[in-house]
């Protein structure tokens, strides 16, 4: 299974979910649907923009935890 630790980088980085989405130009709804983990794929050059705009790897957002 792969965890989206995005609320967890966005604390960090002190940024909102809104101000994110607006700098990398996606709609709320749909980071929303990324942070719940919901999204079923996402796009790299979405990936790459969440990554510049919090100055970190993908392997911040996204994490592999084995189902139990």
């Amino acid at each position: 299974m792969i965890e989206v630790n995005l609320d967890v980088m966005l604390s960090k980085r002190k940024m909102s979910s809104g101000e994110l989405a607006a700098r990398i130009g996606i709609t709320q709804a749909n980071l929303s649907i990324l942070k719940t983990g919901k999204a079923k794929a996402i796009r790299f050059s979405t990936l790459e923009a969440i990554c510049r705009e919090l100055k970190c790897q993908p392997g911040d957002i996204l994490e592999f935890k084995e189902d139990l």
